[in-house]
């Protein structure tokens, strides 16, 4: 008789471990040994990025198109290398990551497509300088001329950064000779200087003077018409976010982008 029940219970228990595995298999997460995985983030989900390398000038404009892009790409994060167009033409040349450049003139952008590491530019706007004095212009100044007075000190941006290159194209149309006190690697540091007091004045871009919100003043002279800077963009060829890097220029070259720019003071090329 024992013989018999052990007989049953042999059989029975496979028979109840079977059922009970094949409970297992059925989905039911309670019965699940181990939670199910999850399952992959869809492309819309995963976070992605554009990098954007552009001129110094167009910090604040293209801050605010940044932020006008995201919106319309959720989940697309914008960064921006801001800075001097020839700083920013090395770095590329040299390897750094980046998907658009936004240069402040054609000549710094061509170090870039000599390279092959850009299509196409786009001229989208231009710019032109003016004289940036302190609000209360302690030194009086009126006119370009006077920056050749030895008593007025002047910031200028180095030759090789566009807006220096502008400088020496309007002082050379005016025939002037100008020593600077310092020479600086972009624009917005070069009017900085002006709106410590640390100089008298600086060439630097109309739509940095407007930036400024009425820290320094602007003065306008002739001489400028001579040395304005095409602005160029482009995507670049060995771009991490190519399809994003596109829909950036689009933007940009859009009349929403012109609007923007237009406001900032820029003009239409």
């Amino acid at each position: 008789m024992v013989f018999s029940r052990l007989s049953r219970w042999a059989v029975a228990l496979p028979v109840a471990l079977v059922l009970g595995l094949s409970g297992c298999g059925s989905g039911d997460p309670v019965a699940s040994a181990s939670p199910p995985e999850s399952a992959p983030a869809s492309a819309s989900a995963v976070a992605k990025e554009l990098t954007v390398f552009a001129a110094a000038s167009l910090t604040g404009t293209f801050t605010e198109l940044g932020k006008t892009f995201e919106a319309a790409h959720p989940g697309t994060t914008v960064r921006f290398n801001f800075g001097s167009s020839a700083t920013l033409a090395q770095q590329i040349t040299q390897g750094a990551p980046a998907d658009v450049f936004a240069a402040a003139s054609p000549a710094t952008m061509k170090t870039v497509t000599d390279a092959s590491l850009a299509g196409a530019p786009a001229t989208f706007v231009r710019n032109k300088l003016q004289i940036a004095v302190p609000a209360d212009n302690p030194a009086k100044v009126e006119d370009l001329s006077d920056l050749a007075d030895p008593k007025v000190k002047v910031a200028l941006c180095a030759e090789q950064v566009p807006c220096g290159a502008a400088a020496i194209k309007a002082l050379d149309a005016a025939g002037l000779k100008v020593t600077a006190v310092t020479l600086e690697q972009d624009v917005k540091a070069t009017l900085t200087k002006v709106e410590l007091g640390e100089v008298d004045a600086a060439l630097v871009y109309r739509t940095d003077v407007i930036a400024s919100a009425g820290k320094v003043k602007g003065i306008e002279f002739p001489e400028a018409d001579k040395a304005i800077n095409d602005y160029p963009i482009a995507t670049l060829s060995q771009a991490p976010a190519g399809d994003l890097a596109k829909q950036f220029v689009d933007l940009v070259l859009s009349q929403q982008g012109k609007d923007v720019l237009t406001q900032a003071g820029f003009e239409a090329p």
